[in-house]
């Protein structure tokens, strides 16, 4: 669950163009983001390791208001108030609580999953590719930190719209995670109590409380 997505690429001073043209292209994509109020998104994820003969697909949602979220992937539903992060599993029907960011300093977390690139990475412009009749142009990315497991990232950003498209996360360990944006909505009306947690509907549930 950690790595439904995360960061980054540099390509030398040679590339110092490239890498203003990038910054430039990222600042756009944040603020476009930061205007609304919520944000909305279903997507597809991809996780693929070759060596190990590993493929598996999933497809999730989620909805962010700020730093809050609720997020849908797995049969499992991560739900954060702003204070304390809920994983709801009605398989094992078994709720765990969290403060979030727990052993996740590697992760980007949904709350940050559309501006985790403004800090810890480098960066470069890399291919632009037509898809469906959208020109979407991806940015290169890779962590400042050398003990990070991820290699690197392709941030894929629609031109037009500067909405991210999809994030290609390439771990060390040869693993390569891929998200693709299927629709994105803003500004949608909310359910005051969309990211809260309600303990009345989890009475019979395990609670694990990790803090």
């Amino acid at each position: 669950m950690k790595k439904i997505i995360t960061v980054l690429l540099l390509t030398l001073s040679v590339c110092a163009f490239a890498q203003n043209n990038a910054k430039s292209l990222l600042n756009e994509v944040s603020t476009k983001v930061k205007s609304y109020n919520n944000i909305s998104i279903t997507f597809k994820y991809v996780l693929e390791n070759t060596a190990e003969n590993i493929k598996q697909q999933t497809k999730g949602d989620v909805v962010m208001e700020g730093e809050k979220y609720r997020l849908n992937i797995l049969g499992v539903t991560r739900l954060f108030d702003g204070k304390k992060l809920y994983s709801i599993s009605l398989e094992d029907e078994e709720v765990t609580v969290s403060s979030e960011g727990n052993n996740e300093e590697d992760s980007v977390t949904p709350s940050k999953m559309l501006s985790f690139y403004e800090d810890g990475y480098t960066y470069a412009m890399d291919i632009e590719q037509n898809i469906n009749g959208r020109k979407i142009q991806y940015v290169k990315l890779t962590p400042i930190d050398s003990n990070s497991e991820i290699k690197n990232i392709l941030l894929g950003i629609d031109k037009q719209t500067k909405h991210i498209y999809n994030l290609i996360q390439v771990g060390k360990n040869g693993t390569k995670t891929t998200l693709t944006v299927n629709s994105f909505k803003t500004n949608e009306p909310l359910s005051k109590s969309l990211f809260t947690f309600d303990a009345n509907k989890y009475k019979d549930f395990y609670i694990n409380n990790l803090d």
